[in-house]
């Protein structure tokens, strides 16, 4: 018999790539589920494959082979979603390869299922952002296809700074100064919010920061992703340490 008074917690699963900044999902639950449990944000390291934000790596890093393969964990821990927690390695397919890689893990998983590129999208059109600015870890050639995704998504890139930075152990390994200085440099006076996309690179404990420094919204890999699969199961948290995404309701 189910104890009403102990309802089972809103639970979303996470497919992450390798290891380099996967500590902010137990951050993260720790923020918004707080004592009372009720969010339970699970994660499966998927096989990296070769660690470079290079196309080629990028397509078989978010094959639907790679990502099935962490489905059934996910699924007994109790997972109602699941949400492919890598960036890069699926803005690569495009926005319809996008959808598919979505599709088919869904499909896979028996569970509604999304990626963090679409976290993205959603979370720029519930801000009601129409102009953004890009601040990417990235090789140029590779935040070139995040462009052309959130353009498929209806928005304007006013700006877009790649790093250069090939692989996500690099990336895992930058601090809070590092951090602002990327969302900064990548930030635009037209830009209504400036977007960090990669879920290697910590920023759960900084989003205040950002915002503080750069004056407006700013979108962060891990923290969309995480808002995304919420999403999915129909909550709208709110938080005042994770930035105008979580501070407003009804997104």
């Amino acid at each position: 018999m189910v104890d009403s008074t102990h309802p089972a917690p809103d639970t979303v699963g996470f497919l992450y790539p390798g290891y380099s900044a996967e500590d902010e999902y137990p951050r993260l639950e720790g923020m918004l589920g707080g004592d009372s449990g009720d969010i339970r944000l699970p994660l499966v390291h998927t096989d990296i494959g070769e660690d470079a934000h290079r196309v080629d790596a990028l397509l078989e890093m978010g094959s639907a082979a790679r990502l099935a393969a962490g489905v059934a964990e996910l699924a007994e821990r109790g997972a109602r979603a699941v949400v492919w927690a890598c960036t890069s390695a699926s803005f690569v397919f495009g926005w319809e390869g996008a959808k598919e890689q979505a599709r088919e893990l869904s499909e896979t998983a028996g569970m509604p299922a999304s990626s963090t590129s679409f976290a993205f999208a959603h979370a720029v059109q519930a801000l009601g952002a129409d102009r953004v600015a890009i601040a990417a870890t990235y090789p140029d050639d590779v935040a070139d296809y995040f462009r052309a995704f959130l353009k498929a998504a209806g928005a304007e890139v006013v700006s877009m700074r790649g790093s250069g930075i090939i692989t996500a152990a690099e990336v895992g390994t930058w601090g809070r100064e590092e951090v602002l200085e990327l969302g900064r440099a990548g930030d635009h006076p037209e830009a209504q919010a400036v977007l960090l996309p990669d879920t290697a690179l910590h920023t759960a404990a900084w989003i205040p920061d950002l915002e503080a420094e750069l004056g407006k919204p700013v979108l962060t890999a891990n923290q969309v992703t995480v808002w995304e699969g919420l999403r999915l199961l129909g909550r709208d948290p709110v938080h005042d340490r994770l930035g105008t995404l979580f501070a407003r309701s009804g997104g």
